[in-house]
């Protein structure tokens, strides 16, 4: 016998008390990106390896070490599993034309795969939301994007999330600070990790992002990129400030958050939480101004961000949230092929009148069947025996609490089933609203 094939490590099975959650958390964030007017996009799971080389940047860790990228068998292109979805959602408006008729505000939800060591939260193939402003200049948009993500934490029952700002500024007053950050790490070249050596001249901003404790101090004391910041660049950092302070929004500015992605300008944010661990980050973002040019298309404001789906719900059951398990509103049992028939006829008669209804399958005895049944958590069993079927009938028995329930069990005609089944669950008020 052939040993049992598993998934691959860092790539998990979401069960069905698992995706229930899911869905839960599905229809609150469908909700509420409907209530900031954004419309749904889906791109592909692959993309050429070009696109994210070109977007996210050729010197970062997930170019470098975490995208699975292979060859085309077919026709030789390299190809690699969408690490991350901005790139993909520019790509699609840029090829699309998608802003000749004005800005767009787009979501998309899904799998992203990077080869990481998996952990509590961090998974090689995990699960985003993402949400992309383009062709909205100004710092409104920023603070909009930023109070989203505050009213989903209300929405969700989510507490303990603090938000944390910072400005990137315009390439020129980068490329100021990036000079001076070199000549000061290069002083200090004998403290440098292999990371930091290796990025020193390729991409020294993110040295500013190492979590290795040994370097912190010298982090520390780096030239900090808000103070290179012009007066454009400071007064939207600034405009972003007073939106967040006038809807009471509190925050705090890391001049260290720098973001793992070359692509961002200005405004860069994180929520983050002290409760998952190191896996602390449940949702970043900011703005890309130049990346919609830089993938082809016409030059356009953007901004956006995305939030890991596994660390949110994660954190939702920490802090003791659960999901009701969706139940039937009835349990159908039956006995015999001309009973097995007639029950068959009944339950898609009542799923037409908006019914939920099991039907049991795989035969077996009437008192398992009616195990089963209580098992269930459904209203009701209905009952279809030879007697029943003869008479077409359906005997109803009430398995709970909480609605009217007859003296004994009833049996009632096949037409007049709906409407007493519908009385049995689903009570009607009377004209004072009272049942």
């Amino acid at each position: 016998m052939s040993p049992a094939l598993q998934a691959i490590r860092g790539m998990n099975d979401i069960l069905p008390a698992d995706a229930e959650l899911w869905e839960q958390f599905e229809e609150t964030v469908r909700d509420w990106l409907a209530a900031y007017g954004y419309r749904p996009i889906r791109m592909p799971l692959v993309e050429p390896t070009a696109l994210f080389v070109r977007a996210i940047g050729e010197v970062t860790d997930i170019v470098e070490k975490e995208m699975y990228s292979f060859e085309d068998a077919l026709n030789g292109e390299q190809l690699t599993l969408r690490p991350e979805g901005t790139a993909s959602c520019v790509r699609a408006v840029a090829q699309h034309n998608l802003l000749y008729d004005g800005p767009k505000k787009l979501w998309y939800m899904g799998p992203m795969f990077r080869h990481e060591r998996p952990q509590k939260g961090r998974y090689r193939q995990f699960h985003q939301v993402g949400v992309e402003a383009l062709g909205i200049p100004g710092p409104d948009v920023d603070a909009e994007q930023i109070a989203m993500c505050a009213r989903l934490w209300d929405d969700l029952g989510l507490t303990g999330i603090r938000l944390e700002i910072n400005s990137l500024g315009q390439s020129d007053e980068r490329a100021r600070h990036r000079a001076d950050l070199i000549a000061y790490f290069e002083r200090h070249q004998a403290l440098l990790d292999a990371d930091a050596q290796r990025r020193l001249h390729t991409n020294p901003l993110r040295i500013l992002d190492s979590k290795n404790p040994a370097m912190q101090s010298l982090v520390a004391e780096a030239p900090q990129l808000i103070s290179y910041l012009g007066e454009e660049s400071l007064k939207h950092f600034e405009g972003v400030q007073q939106l967040l302070k006038d809807v009471a929004i509190p925050y705090s500015i890391n001049p260290r958050l720098v973001r793992g992605l070359d692509y961002y300008n200005l405004t860069v944010f994180e929520w983050m939480t002290d409760q998952l661990g190191a896996q602390g980050t449940v949702c970043a973002g900011g703005r890309y101004d130049g990346l919609v040019a830089q993938l082809g298309g016409r030059p356009a404001p953007a901004c956006g961000f995305a939030m890991g789906i596994e660390r949110l719900l994660a954190l939702w059951q920490d802090q003791g949230h659960r999901h009701e398990v969706p139940v039937v509103d009835a349990y159908l049992v039956h006995q015999g092929e001309a009973a097995g028939r007639f029950a068959f006829r009944i339950a898609e008669a009542l799923r037409s009148g908006g019914f939920s209804v099991h039907l049991h399958c795989g035969g077996g005895s009437f008192k398992s069947q009616m195990k089963r049944a209580d098992a269930s958590g459904a209203a009701v069993a209905l009952i279809v025996g030879a007697d029943e079927t003869a008479a077409n009938e359906v005997s109803i028995k009430p398995l709970r609490e909480g609605f009217e329930q007859p003296a004994t069990q009833l049996r009632v005609a096949f037409d007049e089933l709906a409407d007493t089944l519908g009385d049995l669950i689903f009570p009607m008020e009377d004209d004072n609203g009272s049942l």
